[in-house]
């Protein structure tokens, strides 16, 4: 596959770790907003890697962790209706809810089944008129397009069958929420690459300027994360803060023009709560006005869900960057893949699940005794 050996060249990430700890003079702490990045750390030992006084906080970029808990709530009371068909990517069938999950359901007779894009939904709806058809609609700005194209065709062509469930977060205003939180350390960002290939990184100039935190757009690849880190730590040396793209082989300024004026025209933006954050002002999506009838929260009347979270899980610490995953009591104990507590051990892009992957439970500094 192209970009996967070059982008994971031993020599290359020698002399970059080799100048990362040449420049650095002083404590630095930087966030990889996307989960991808995060498993890419954990995976191949980046953080262990890195001078002691750079520290890496895992961001809440992981679409599936920070779905509300009355998101999962929702889809849990619409699948386990007789008429539905519910479908939905894989990641989300273990996300524990208030009591079960999707996998749950499925098991107790609920018509829950995995896809591989929304299109295969709606093409479910085509082929099943008599039964309604519900889509899982979660994610940042990337799987955004093709969630809105879907809506968009399922009424250009008439389906009154189908309807989605959406739960969209945006990067932005999580970041501004970040840097305004009186527990902030975060001092430079890495930001999603894939999330700016579709919104380019216009938006976080605004942000960098302001808050004066360098954010620099950076793949997944060892070698993206160590340049993206590389390039943050000389801004952060230097006392600048800019926006830098070291993603050009898939990031421009602008971003997918096109897929920005279908989410306008389809989606508005709205106040969302975050699983383990809590509400963020401006921070989401939904359907526009001429949508709504595709909403299934409206269309199947599920409101006020009345949610309780683990008292024992501490996911919400891990996604505000306060908390490393191997520092909460239930981790690898009463939280494990098989049975987890928080969604951040369950999902694919989750901080819990890359750690306990990668068999993390040692602290950082233990290991670098």
């Amino acid at each position: 596959m192209k970009y996967l050996s070059e982008f994971r060249d031993e020599n290359l990430a020698k002399s970059m770790l080799d100048e990362i700890r040449r420049v650095t003079t002083r404590k630095w702490a930087i966030m990889e907003v996307c989960g991808g990045q995060t498993h890419s750390i954990i995976r191949n030992g980046i953080d262990q890697l890195l001078p002691s006084e750079i520290e890496l906080i895992h961001g809440p970029g992981c679409p599936v962790c920070v779905t509300p808990l009355e998101m999962i709530d929702k889809a849990l009371l619409i699948a386990s209706r007789p008429e539905v068909i519910f479908c939905s990517f894989g990641d989300m069938l273990r996300v524990p809810g208030s009591s079960k999950d999707l996998f749950r359901v499925k098991s107790e007779g609920g018509d829950v089944r995995i896809v591989y894009s929304p299109l295969d939904a709606l093409k479910l709806a085509r082929e099943n008129p008599t039964k309604e058809v519900v889509f899982f609609g979660i994610g940042f700005e990337t799987t955004a397009p093709a969630n809105a194209m879907t809506v968009f065709q399922a009424k250009q062509q008439g389906l009154k069958n189908f309807s989605m469930l959406v739960s969209h977060v945006l990067v932005p205003p999580a970041i501004e929420a970040i840097l305004n939180s009186p527990h902030n350390r975060v001092q430079g960002f890495l930001a999603a690459g894939h999330v700016c290939s579709v919104m380019g990184y216009w938006q976080y100039e605004p942000l960098a300027e302001k808050y004066k935190a360098p954010i620099v757009v950076t793949g997944f690849e060892p070698l993206d994360v160590l340049e993206g880190i590389r390039r943050t730590i000389l801004q952060l040396e230097a006392g600048r803060a800019e926006v830098e793209n070291a993603y050009e082989r898939a990031v421009n300024h602008e971003g997918n023009v096109a897929a920005q004026n279908l989410l306008k025209q389809v989606f508005d933006v709205t106040d969302q709560k975050w699983r383990g954050i809590g509400l963020i002002p401006a921070s989401g999506w939904k359907l526009g006005e001429s949508y709504r009838d595709f909403d299934a929260a409206i269309k199947f009347a599920v409101h006020d869900i009345q949610t309780q979270e683990s008292d024992l899980c501490h996911s919400g610490e891990v996604l505000q960057g306060m908390l490393k995953p191997n520092e909460c009591p239930a981790f690898g104990k009463e939280c494990t893949p098989r049975k987890p507590l928080g969604a951040t051990m369950v999902s694919s892009e989750g901080a819990c699940a890359a750690y306990y992957q990668n068999g993390r439970f040692i602290k950082l500094e233990v290991v670098r005794k």
